[in-house]
């Protein structure tokens, strides 16, 4: 298995795992190919701020993604420029769970948020994730608040 920064070349592997991703909540009203043009358009648009990692298994198969939206926060005195992040649409091929590709991905896009400087990194998990997440060193936080 090897993770990486995805690029445009991977939109159609990247559109397919978002596809199949949501079959499991609603039915698709458009085909992964129609996506796979959305998603193309959207992240030409979003390069800045959203950045995929791919597992790939075998090459050049793409079996897993994350996704990474960073938030340039206020500044602050002392503190110009301030970065937080958001870990995104982790999905793993259902016949490729259990291998420690989901958080390997994590992993590959924490540790590159916190490259560029993100000092929060968040999550919205599943339930089911929760503990996956725990593992990997996320917890809850009192002061972070959801409107419903």
């Amino acid at each position: 298995m090897r993770i990486g920064q995805a690029n445009a070349d991977d939109v159609a592997g990247l559109a397919r795992l978002l596809w199949l991703d949501t079959l499991q909540e609603e039915p698709a009203p458009r085909s992964a190919d129609a996506f796979a043009a959305e998603l193309a358009q959207w992240w030409a648009t979003h390069r800045d701020s959203h950045l995929a990692f791919v597992a790939r298994l075998p090459e050049p198969e793409i079996v897993g993604m994350a996704w990474v939206a960073l938030l340039p926060r206020v500044p602050r005195p002392g503190a110009a420029s301030r970065l937080s992040a958001d870990i995104q649409s982790v999905f793993v091929m259902a016949e490729h769970r259990g291998q420690g590709i989901g958080s390997a991905l994590v992993e590959a896009a924490s540790t590159h948020a916190t490259r560029l400087g993100a000092v929060r990194l968040t999550v919205h998990s599943g339930r089911r994730a929760v503990p996956v997440y725990e593992r990997l060193g996320f917890a809850s936080s009192p002061q972070l608040l959801k409107r419903t």
